[in-house]
């Protein structure tokens, strides 16, 4: 079987942060549920764009984005309690669509863990024609920090 292989590219991520693994995470495995991992992706992704004063709904120009794939690649289990760290990257940037890549980590007995690597296809998207969009030069700018 083919294994599901996310390389990270080999810059800063565009963005860092950390969710805390909820007791509604923890799935019949007594560990973090896959379902959960992909809101959590969701969470990390929404904190940038709030973080960058835009949304999901408005990243410019009238303009949102939509997520049209995901690929995740489980390393290790993470438990109730594990404060999980989100670095996200962007990747295979074109006219109308990008990957964002989340590197899922954890802290555990001084020792860092990966949870998870993660990706999104995203498509940027005109809600109020319901078609494809340009990627806005507002979303190209958080590509390309300075």
């Amino acid at each position: 079987m083919n294994r599901v292989k996310i390389e990270f590219p080999q810059v800063e991520p565009l963005f860092v942060t950390s969710v805390n693994v909820r007791i509604s995470d923890i799935n019949y495995g007594n560990h973090l549920g896959n379902d959960s991992l992909l809101s959590i992706v969701h969470e990390a992704r929404v904190a940038w764009l709030v973080a960058n004063g835009l949304s999901e709904l408005n990243v410019g120009d009238n303009t949102g984005m939509i997520m049209a794939d995901c690929m995740i690649a489980y390393k290790n289990e993470a438990f109730y309690g594990d404060v999980l760290t989100i670095a996200l990257f962007a990747t295979e940037i074109t006219t109308y669509t990008y990957d964002l890549l989340y590197r899922i980590t954890t802290l555990r007995n001084g020792q860092e863990i990966p949870v998870a690597y993660a990706k999104t296809g995203m498509i940027c998207f005109n809600y109020a024609n319901r078609t494809k969009a340009l990627i806005p030069n507002s979303l190209k700018q958080l590509f390309n920090p300075q």
